[in-house]
């Protein structure tokens, strides 16, 4: 059985995302995270040593996220050449960043990746993917491939590209033809 702080440091952690996805690292206080949990201000900055510890943790728990389901992804897709692997891996990214909330964290913590603590969270999120994809067969430039369709797709669902009815011009076609994101 969890303690009660730890409980509340999960809820907290789980609300951070939420919240930080909303408004990203500079422009959310710590009351906002805290009120959307249910806690005073004072007990979130001790469960995470502050404003920064808080935005770090909810960057490691978004990365923990994905890794999560790749992993469940890659079991599922057992035996497959990587090449397939990889499409069955991002098929399941695509699945995931459905969540706004976990696509948009991820964009505000590449905005701010030059606060050293966020890049270092951000660069080890990177790190553990390409070890994953690595162990799974990837080759580096597979890999490459990868992660920069990836944050074509974060381009795409981040500026309403995806929106068919919204964007009927010749140049998002060309960003979005043969891209699919579950919204």
């Amino acid at each position: 059985m969890r303690s009660t702080a730890e409980a509340r440091r999960a809820v907290l952690l789980d609300r951070a995302v939420s919240v930080f996805a909303r408004n990203g690292y500079h422009a959310t206080p710590v009351t906002a995270v805290a009120a959307a949990a249910g806690i005073s201000e004072a007990y979130a900055l001790r469960l995470f040593s502050g404003k920064l510890g808080l935005f770090v943790a909810a960057v490691e728990a978004c990365h923990e996220r994905i890794l999560a389901t790749l992993e469940a992804a890659a079991a599922r897709a057992e035996g497959q050449e990587p090449q397939k692997l990889l499409e069955s891996l991002g098929d399941a990214y695509a699945e995931l960043i459905a969540d706004r909330d976990l696509l948009m964290l991820q964009v505000h913590a590449q905005s701010v990746s030059d606060v050293p603590e966020v890049g270092a969270a951000v660069r080890a999120g990177y790190k553990r993917l390409v070890h994953f994809l690595r162990a799974a067969g990837a080759e580096d430039r597979q890999i490459q491939h990868f992660v920069a369709y990836g944050q074509l797709c974060h381009l795409i669902v981040t500026t309403g590209l995806d929106d068919t009815d919204g964007v009927d011009e010749s140049w998002a076609r060309a960003l979005t033809d043969g891209m699919r994101h579950v919204s």
